[in-house]
């Protein structure tokens, strides 16, 4: 497994972007390296076809868990290999081969996990490796509140950490979500520590990482279960709300400028009998929203947790006209239920369902109407760190 990681980071790093992109230009010739070792993975997994690992069905992910599978355990069986070479190593050339924390070469898997991204601290808890958390951010802790209990380093966020704080955990892996910190990345990169630089945009991406950082730390099957769990409640939803009427909906990740959540989170909206209106992820303005004139208006701000104050947005953007408001259907969902790409999401969906057809339904955790009070669940940050 630790060569894949070695492999899988670099060519995340570049994110599939040219040489000449700001985010490349940033790190000079290294922005390149994943190239060859993209080429070295081809050649290692060449008899596997990417494309058909998943499949699209009614608009909901499906995971093929025999090609999965199979994929899961050639990664493995690479790392053995990737172990040995460095083992033969250890006896050619004694202490210099040791990694700095003289720690990794005794097991497959990490053991000292730094979690810049939320959303793989929950999917780790999710599979029972909790415990290889050493570092996370205090975006982690708000989703997963059992880091608090004073055995791990509270680090900044993704894109605003330093090497050197994330070094001080001593960490054989760390995982962050993009954006972050490219000469940060370089830093960890040259101490000989793994790095994991995740994007996922979609329910399948998700998926996908799920299977990844499960396999990392050898819990594939507990991570196929979990992905599994995920799958049926979103099926079971959507037979649900098959019968339903459709609504308009307009669901929003960030309020100045106003910025329409993530492709998952329209592909759950969907699920939850709404259709999503606007791009996915992108910018849009106030008399766009008002002319397409949503049934539904849900506010899941990163960072805010369920402090969005729905009666001013509307009031200031023109909304006043909108069937939603008309009908009150104007609601905060807390956003670590939408914005973290994880198993959190099932929450999040039927915190959707609640909000789509709160007749049928009813309440759900984490939702709240502008016709009440905000509850304080978490302190509200007011930023963007609360993405994943």
């Amino acid at each position: 497994m630790p060569g894949f990681v070695d492999i899988l980071a670099l060519d995340q790093l570049r994110d599939g972007r040219s040489a000449s992109h700001p985010r490349n230009a940033a790190l000079g010739t290294k922005a390149n390296v994943g190239d060859t070792l993209a080429f070295q993975l081809k050649c290692k997994f060449k008899n596997v076809s990417a494309g058909g690992v998943f499949q699209l069905r009614s608009g909901v992910g499906s995971f093929d868990f025999a090609r999965v599978s199979r994929i899961l355990k050639m990664v493995e069986k690479f790392g053995r290999i990737h172990k040995v070479i460095v083992m033969r190593r250890m006896h050619d050339f004694a202490s210099h081969m040791l990694p700095y924390n003289r720690s990794m070469l005794d097991s497959l898997y990490p053991r000292r996990i730094a979690c810049l991204q939320p959303s793989a601290t929950v999917i780790l808890a999710s599979v029972g490796e909790l415990d290889r958390v050493v570092a996370c951010t205090k975006y982690c802790a708000d989703v997963v509140p059992e880091v608090r209990d004073g055995n791990r380093l509270i680090v900044a966020d993704s894109w605003t950490s330093k090497a050197s704080e994330i070094l001080a955990a001593r960490p054989d892996l760390v995982i962050a979500a993009v954006p972050y910190q490219e000469a940060a990345v370089v830093e960890i990169l040259k101490a000989g520590i793994r790095f994991l630089g995740l994007a996922p945009r979609t329910l399948d991406d998700i998926y996908t990482d799920i299977a990844l950082i499960s396999a990392t730390v050898g819990a594939g099957e507990q991570g196929a279960k979990v992905i599994s769990d995920m799958q049926l409640a979103i099926e079971d939803m959507q037979r649900q709300t098959a019968s339903l009427p459709r609504k308009r909906v307009f669901c929003e990740e960030w309020g100045k400028p106003i910025i329409a959540s993530q492709p998952w989170v329209a592909e759950l909206v969907h699920v939850a009998g709404g259709d999503f209106l606007g791009k996915p992820g992108k910018q849009c303005s106030a008399e766009e929203v008002a002319r397409q004139d949503p049934e539904v208006i849900i506010a899941a701000w990163c960072g805010a947790g369920d402090r969005v104050p729905l009666a001013k947005i509307t009031g200031e953007r023109g909304w006043s006209d909108t069937s939603a408001v008309r009908t009150s259907q104007v609601y905060c969902i807390s956003d670590e239920l939408l914005n973290t790409p994880s198993p959190t999401l099932v929450s999040g969906l039927r915190a959707l369902a609640g909000a789509i057809h709160p007749a049928v339904f009813g309440s759900q955790r984490g939702l709240r109407s502008i016709t009440q009070a905000s509850q304080p669940l978490r302190a509200a940050t007011m930023n963007r760190g609360g993405l994943v």
